[in-house]
């Protein structure tokens, strides 16, 4: 296990900040901060906790650095599937069930799908099965060839938009599975297209339905306040319909 302040310091650089600018956010000294990242001091559990929340690392990897530090995890590492996390699970699935009939889904850090409502089931009949073999992953469905991308309308300006988020999410998170996945996307065919702001609130999306185009706005939503770490890493995409004849199609579809 690498030490502490190898972890410290990846961090305060993927981040960009200068010892300076992390000691001053910490409320620490600028030489107490390099003794941490060469190994010359050891940091407090608070410490590390502290230096953590400054640098806006993720629940799963502040477990790492407090076992590198030599303290006990601090966030609970469950599946979802664990008794105990019955009832956010519970919390889950209501909000998915209560956005019906408009599409919702849930994905992982991994952008696999963790649930979905039965809307969302209609919007992707017809992807090829393998597609659809779990663990689906969501991106790789919407922008495969024989996946959703042929109904996609602009499917060029989708992908730049979906690359430039997973582009940020795998340079925030460090997260090695993210960058691969972030290079198959890339190979996939799709027209050039001009990428909105890969965090803005809401993206306007259209696929067609048989001789029909349903246009959407998606939203993400995410837990910001959980302590556990797969609920940390969820995220939460809704679909809204941005004209009647959408929504008109999704009141006709039948119930899951």
């Amino acid at each position: 296990m690498a030490p502490i302040g190898d972890h410290l310091r990846a961090w305060r650089q993927r981040r960009r900040m200068s010892q300076m600018d992390l000691a001053l956010d910490a409320e620490i000294s600028t030489r107490h901060l390099s003794c941490l990242e060469t190994g010359r001091a050891t940091p407090s559990r608070a410490m590390v906790l502290r230096l953590a929340e400054q640098l806006e690392v993720p629940l799963r990897e502040r477990n790492l650095w407090l076992a590198a530090a030599g303290f006990a995890p601090a966030y609970p590492e469950r599946a979802l599937d664990d008794p105990a996390m019955r009832p956010a699970r519970a919390a889950m699935e209501a909000v998915l069930a209560a956005h019906a009939p408009n599409p919702a889904l849930a994905v992982d850090r991994h952008w696999n799908l963790v649930s979905a409502n039965a809307s969302v089931g209609a919007l992707i009949a017809g992807a090829d099965p393998a597609l659809l073999a779990p663990p689906v992953n969501v991106l790789r469905l919407v922008l495969h060839p024989r996946g959703l991308a042929p109904r996609i309308v602009d499917l060029g300006a989708l992908k730049a938009h979906l690359l430039a988020r997973l582009a940020r999410q795998a340079t925030v998170s460090g997260d090695a599975a993210l960058a691969t996945l972030l290079r198959e996307l890339r190979d996939y065919p799709a027209p050039p297209g001009r990428s909105e702001e890969p965090e803005a609130l809401a993206l306007p999306f259209q696929i067609r339905a048989g001789d029909a185009v349903l246009s959407f706005l998606t939203t993400t939503m995410v837990f910001g306040t959980a302590h556990e770490v797969a609920l940390s890493e969820l995220t939460v995409e809704t679909f809204f319909p941005m004209d009647e004849a959408t929504r008109e199609a999704l009141r006709r579809l039948p119930p899951g």
